[in-house]
């Protein structure tokens, strides 16, 4: 799914905390619907010249915070922030040591440079990579192949829904059991 930001304001400059949680209604509402199967919602900064730290708090990151509490099977990703707009959001996540992902979509909707923004723990970190590097796995297989002297795979579990919980990763349940895989690659 993708939303555009210009579209959706009709204007190039995004500023103000009021203005953001107008903006956030109008996003939950294009939200509504659940797709049967986990996928990125890109919230397509094509065409915004700036947007101020205010109104993304009260907007983007709202959105995604609301969007994963309720754990939905949309994943919102920043797309296409130029870099006024991305020296925004750095400063924004890293001032709430907060993480979000962005990328670049080209002509035909493709990914390009997807880059997680903000601060990641280096267990996170270390847990994004693999996953990224692995295309789908589970806490199982993280314990089996990287225990790092861990017994039970409960800590990873705890750092793959923490990166599902910010959106960095995707979660598949299949019965009781839960799978993740990235947000972008061949093997989604």
């Amino acid at each position: 799914m993708r939303i555009s930001l210009k579209d959706i304001s009709q204007t190039d400059v995004l500023a103000g905390a009021l203005n953001g949680k107008s903006l956030l209604m109008r996003l939950l509402e294009a939200t509504m619907s659940e797709p049967p199967e986990p996928e990125p919602l890109f919230v397509d900064f094509s065409g915004i010249k700036v947007a101020t730290a205010s109104f993304l708090r009260e907007s983007i990151l709202a959105l995604r915070d609301i969007v994963r509490s309720r754990r939905s099977t949309l994943y919102p990703v920043v797309a296409n922030p130029n870099e006024t707009v991305r020296d925004e959001l750095v400063e924004l996540a890293n001032s709430r040591g907060d993480v979000l992902m962005t990328c670049v979509l080209d002509d035909d909707g493709g990914v390009i440079s997807p880059t997680p923004i903000g601060n990641l723990d280096p267990k996170q970190r270390m847990t994004f990579e693999i996953v990224s590097e692995r295309g789908e796995t589970d806490a199982g297989e993280l314990m089996r192949d990287n225990g790092e002297g861990l017994r039970h795979a409960t800590a990873w579990n705890n750092r793959l829904a923490s990166l599902a919980s910010m959106g960095l990763i995707m979660e598949i349940s299949r019965g009781r059991s839960k799978r993740y895989r990235p947000l972008f690659s061949e093997h989604a």
